[in-house]
């Protein structure tokens, strides 16, 4: 398995050098890839329902700004977005600026999307979000064609493009796509035309039968179900990734080494391709996102 660290994108602050040291530092450390995530705009809880984990006081650094700075800093380690929301952005923006980094970076860029969970997002942004299941799979569509022909006639519901390109087309032809999410549309558009997917979900029972409805969905498209990949994101802590602003005092506490491995193990059995360490949610400083993604490192390679 490949082996990441999530970039705790909500702890880490603003000091470009303590960003840096952190990306060289997990680099150093040997892990495969690191895990950047998405938002434009959080929104006020006290003003609008938010299901999802994250609100106005939580930080996020624009992904693809950010990973042109890291492909600058860092020489190897893979650069993964997890996952930028698609069909708030426009389709050709966002396939430039995901071939420019893949071209600073000089191939190292997956590209992670999803549809999203906050409706303020996209009402700020101009898109319409009882449409983006269907309008993903037109972008996904879109995409491809636009990192990997000089010139690109498309007529969508939602985009149109007469004989125009974008220049430079990225290194990887065509650039990896992986998705997040677990309602059954999005594993059925995976299983479809994903490369991979984000698996936001622990190995127990209700994880073994999503992993196999992705299974049955791929042969079902005609497709062998090894070839999409499965990254799952192991917390050090007792954190849920969903809760964010509902997280608990007491899932700050730093699980042992055992248990990481013990789900590491689980995650094994139902054949991830990919795991990510998650170091966010414990209160941590900068260093100790290091030193706990470091003793992680260690504790997956004793296994």
């Amino acid at each position: 398995m490949k082996l990441g660290a999530i970039f705790p994108i909500t702890e880490i602050g603003t000091d470009p050098v303590v960003i840096r040291d952190y990306a060289q530092a997990i680099e150093d450390i040997g892990y495969d890839h690191l895990v950047v995530f998405d938002h434009v705009l959080g929104a006020d809880p006290s003003k609008h329902e938010l299901w999802g984990p994250y609100t106005h006081e939580f930080q996020f650094h624009e992904p693809f700004v950010l990973m042109g700075y890291l492909a600058a800093v860092t020489q190897k380690i893979e650069l993964a977005t997890g996952i930028v929301i698609a069909p708030q952005r426009q389709t050709a923006l966002l396939a430039k600026q995901a071939a420019e980094v893949d071209v600073l970076s000089g191939g190292r860029l997956r590209l992670g999307i999803g549809i999203g969970w906050n409706q303020v997002e996209y009402q700020a942004l101009g898109q319409d979000f009882s449409t983006r299941g269907r309008r993903v799979e037109e972008q996904i569509e879109l995409l491809r064609q636009l990192w990997s022909n000089e010139l690109v006639t498309f007529e969508g519901k939602w985009d149109t493009i007469i004989d125009a390109g974008i220049n430079p087309l990225p290194v990887q032809q065509p650039l990896p796509i992986w998705m997040g999410g677990w309602a059954d549309p999005m594993i059925r558009r995976i299983a479809r035309i994903g490369d991979g997917w984000f698996a936001f979900f622990k190995p127990d029972d209700t994880g073994k039968h999503l992993i196999g409805k992705l299974r049955q969905y791929a042969e079902e498209a005609d497709r062998d179900p090894a070839d999409i990949g499965i990254e799952a994101w192991i917390t050090v802590n007792n954190a849920d990734i969903q809760a964010g602003w509902n997280q608990k005092p007491e899932d700050m506490l730093l699980r042992s080494a055992d248990e990481w491995c013990e789900e590491i193990a689980a995650w094994q059995d139902l054949g991830a391709t990919h795991l990510a360490c998650w170091t966010m949610y414990g209160g941590l400083s900068s260093d100790q996102h290091i030193d706990v993604a470091r003793r992680f490192k260690e504790a997956v390679d004793s296994m």
